[in-house]
């Protein structure tokens, strides 16, 4: 499960800010991969990282496409988003016996603005200096569609 591979980040960052909301895609169910998708329901979406640094990598997101983090967001709709970041980091945590769950939330108005958060479970035993932001320096954790599936229904399973 440690191999790992490059993806070319000059095409990544032009689909990032000239091709459709990638998050959109998804809930409109025009992904290319479904069965990688964690939980759903008519607000939120969970799903793996489709360039996961760490096994279990995920993301949770509102279906509405909102830009800033806090501004596009009453009080109550973004304490309601951080309860299914809670919810969906402690089942991913759970499942990966993760040492650590970094949360954070990329992205900006010239790509990959749909508001997004990224649960990023640390394993237990990784050096000090790839911990932390030296996590997203490796390369793309090489996983199967199957094992991605199977990691999904797990976690999913988890939520219940």
């Amino acid at each position: 499960m440690s191999e790992r591979y490059q993806i070319d980040w000059d095409s990544y960052d032009r689909r990032c800010q000239t091709g459709p909301c990638f998050i959109c895609e998804i809930v409109a169910g025009r992904s290319d991969s479904p069965e990688h998708i964690v939980y759903q329901d008519e607000t939120f979406i969970a799903f793996l990282d489709k360039y996961p640094r760490v096994y279990g990598h995920t993301l949770v997101a509102t279906h509405a496409h909102r830009v800033q983090v806090t501004g596009d967001y009453s009080l109550d709709e973004y304490l309601n988003l951080q309860r299914m970041v809670y919810r969906v980091a402690e089942a991913v945590r759970q499942e990966v016996d993760a040492e650590r769950v970094y949360l954070l939330s990329l992205g900006s108005q010239q790509g990959n603005s749909h508001v997004h958060w990224h649960i990023v479970p640390l394993p237990h035993g990784v050096p000090y200096r790839e911990q932390q932001l030296g996590v997203f320096r490796q390369g793309i954790l090489k996983l199967s569609k199957q094992e991605q599936a199977s990691l999904a229904v797990r976690i999913r399973q988890r939520m219940e």
